[in-house]
C-alpha cells in the first residue's frame, strides 16, 4: 500500500514574508545612532534608530522668543505675589486680592515650564516631561527579522506627510509567517483552485521539501516572453528548525489530487487497448513463467507509479515492461 499524488506543472517564484513593515520616522532630521543591523531579530518596541532633530530657524527662534517673554512674565507675576502677600500678613488686603496673585504667578510659572518644554522640541525633538514618549527614538511595531536597515549615521531623514512617503529607517517582517509567490501558465490555471496542497522545493536547501496551501489566484494574467501567466500564493508551513532567508528562490508542485493507502504499481507494467487497461499476472513459475492477462481498473498516476482499483490484489505479481533486444 502506497499513497499517491497527481501533480501539476511546477510554478516558479519566490519565499517572502507574508507582510513587511517599513519603519518611519515621526519626524524630520539626521539619524545620530542606529542601533540594529539586517539580519539582526527584534522585539516590539526596541529601539532601531535616534534620530536627531534640525530645527528651522524661523521656528527655533521663535521659541526661544517665547521662553524668554515667559521669564520676564513669571518674575514680574512672582513679584507682585510677594508684595501681595506680605501685605495679606499685615491684614491690608482681602484673602480674595491675595489668592489672585497666587492664581496669577502659577500660571506665568505653568507658561514658562511650556514654553522651555516647546523649545526643547523644537531643538531635539524630546522634552523633560515626554522623554518616555520620544519621536526620537524609532522603534519596532513587531516582533520579527530587520531585513533591511537603508540609512546609517549622518543620513538625513523625513517624516512621512501628505506629499511624500517619508524616509524608510528599517524594514522588519516576521519570518515565522512565510507565503510563496509564484506564477503559472494560463494552461494549467483552470485546473487548481484555493485550498490545494503545495509540495515547495527551495533552491538553496537542498533535498528539503515544505508543506504549502495555495491560498490566492490573481484574477488577471499578465504576459510575459509570450507567455500568460498567473500569480498565485501559497501559505508556507516550515518546520521551527529550518532557517529560510526572504528572497530564496522556489518551485511549487500543486497537488491536483491525493489518494493513501491503495495499491501501486509502476505504470510501466500497464498495457493500454482502446479505453481498457491490462496487466500480466503470474500464475506459474516452474517449469516456465506463465502469465494471464489481467483487466484493471486505474486510478491516479504521477507518471512513476499508478493507482490499481480493481482486477487484481496486493498479493499478486505482476510483470515488468517487456525489454527489447538491442542489436
Amino acid at each position: 500500500m502506497w499513497e499517491i499524488s497527481k501533480k501539476s506543472t511546477v510554478a516558479t517564484g519566490k519565499v517572502e514574508p507574508r507582510d513587511e513593515i517599513l519603519i518611519k520616522p515621526q519626524i524630520s532630521g539626521i539619524v545620530a545612532e542606529v542601533y540594529k543591523l539586517a539580519g539582526q531579530s527584534v522585539k516590539k518596541g526596541e529601539v532601531i534608530a535616534k534620530v536627531k532633530v534640525i530645527p528651522e530657524m524661523g521656528t527655533l527662534n521663535s521659541s526661544e522668543s517665547r521662553v524668554r517673554l515667559s521669564e520676564i512674565n513669571y518674575k514680574q507675576a512672582r513679584q507682585e505675589y510677594e508684595r501681595q502677600q506680605k501685605l495679606f500678613k499685615d491684614k491690608l488686603i482681602s484673602k480674595e486680592e491675595f489668592e489672585k496673585s497666587e492664581v496669577t504667578m502659577l500660571q506665568a510659572k505653568e507658561e514658562k515650564e511650556n514654553a522651555k518644554d516647546n523649545l526643547d522640541i523644537v531643538k531635539d525633538g524630546i522634552s523633560k516631561k515626554s522623554a518616555q514618549y520620544s519621536n526620537t527614538m524609532i522603534r519596532s511595531t513587531i516582533d520579527g527579522l530587520v531585513l533591511d536597515v537603508p540609512v546609517k549615521a549622518g543620513n538625513s531623514v523625513i517624516m512621512s506627510n501628505t506629499f511624500n512617503d517619508g524616509t524608510t529607517i528599517a524594514t522588519v517582517a516576521n519570518m515565522k509567517d512565510l507565503i510563496f509567490k509564484g506564477k503559472i501558465d494560463e494552461t494549467e490555471v483552470g485546473r487548481i483552485k484555493e485550498g490545494m496542497p503545495i509540495k515547495l522545493s527551495i533552491g538553496a536547501l537542498q533535498d528539503v521539501k515544505f508543506d504549502a496551501r495555495l491560498e490566492y489566484i490573481s484574477p488577471k494574467g499578465v504576459e510575459e516572453n509570450g507567455a500568460n501567466l498567473f500569480e498565485i500564493k501559497a501559505a508556507i508551513n516550515a518546520p521551527s528548525n529550518v532557517k529560510i532567508r526572504s528572497g530564496y528562490s522556489a518551485n511549487a508542485e500543486i497537488v491536483l489530487s491525493h489518494a493513501t493507502k491503495v495499491l501501486t504499481i509502476p505504470e510501466s507494467c500497464i498495457e493500454f487497448s482502446n479505453d481498457s487497461s491490462f496487466v500480466y499476472v503470474l500464475k506459474s513459475e516452474k517449469p516456465t513463467q506463465t502469465f494471464e492477462k489481467k483487466r484493471v481498473a486505474i486510478g491516479l498516476s504521477d507518471g512513476i507509479k499508478i493507482e490499481i482499483k480493481g482486477g487484481i490484489t496486493k498479493k499478486d505479481k505482476v510483470r515488468g515492461a517487456k525489454v527489447e533486444d538491442k542489436k
